[in-house]
């Protein structure tokens, strides 16, 4: 009996030992992925800050949401950019380089004479945190220089493809002068080309002190773009730029923005 009885104590024991084992295997990995780079929101970064805002709008006061467009320069832009004038608005466009500022200079050189605000979203549309340390840097210093070569200014904001960063992208960022900006509401316009359905999916989502993604180079996306307008102002916003949106804040570099 008692041999049997210190049997089953040593297999609890193993037991008990493995399930620790287990737990902390799980725990290390929870460690490692989780979220490592410097984040803040618009409204935490605002509140921290102090100063005046320059401009129409004062986002501390007013019902704010910031209008950004990706994966552009494109045939479609010219068109959203007719709307934006028509309405007296300001986006940012987070600009790509390989077939798209390479290809339409013009619109990029328009985009910035209108007083819109330009971000770095790479030359390939590469995910920044699959690529070695060189290569990644690379993607994002090709467009700064590009971007510059065109509009006479150097960017202080990138959108990492698919949204995907980590402590890399963050160190890269914060050597070429680059605030990371995510967002809160989607449309997934790379799916659908049915207009309704994006305006109803902007609509859904958008709330205060959130930050809008649009790409600017899909079919259903342009001819949405003035009912989003309607509705979000008939609901009280005030539409803005991302920089905007931080006022008095300003964009640092490597710190990962999102609503």
């Amino acid at each position: 009996m008692l041999f049997k009885a210190l049997t089953r104590r040593s297999r609890i024991l193993i037991a008990v030992a493995a399930a620790a084992a287990v737990v902390l295997a799980v725990a290390v990995t929870v460690a490692l992925t989780v979220t490592t780079y410097d984040h803040t929101s618009p409204r935490a970064a605002r509140a921290k800050a102090s100063g005046s805002v320059t401009g129409n709008a004062d986002c501390r006061m007013e019902k704010c949401v910031a209008l950004s467009f990706d994966g552009g320069p494109s045939p479609t832009t010219p068109r959203l950019l007719d709307i934006l004038k028509q309405q007296g608005l300001h986006a940012t466009f987070f600009v790509q380089g390989k077939g798209h500022i390479s290809k339409y200079p013009d619109i990029l050189r328009r985009i910035a004479d209108e007083g819109h605000e330009i971000g770095n979203h790479t030359w390939n549309h590469k995910r920044l945190t699959d690529l070695d340390e060189d290569d990644a840097r690379q993607e994002l210093s090709r467009t700064q220089d590009a971007i510059e070569r065109i509009t006479g200014t150097r960017p202080v904001l990138m959108r990492p493809p698919e949204g995907r960063t980590n402590r890399k992208v963050a160190k890269i960022c914060q050597d070429l002068g680059l605030a990371q900006v995510l967002w809160s509401v989607t449309a997934k316009d790379y799916e659908t080309t049915d207009s309704a359905l994006i305006t109803k999916r902007v609509l859904d989502q958008t709330h205060r002190d959130g930050i809008i993604l649009l790409h600017d180079l899909h079919k259903g996306t342009v001819p949405a773009v003035p009912g989003i307008l309607k509705a979000l102002k008939q609901r009280g916003y005030t539409i803005v730029t991302v920089s905007q949106l931080l006022a008095p804040a300003k964009p640092q570099p490597g710190m990962v923005y999102r609503p």
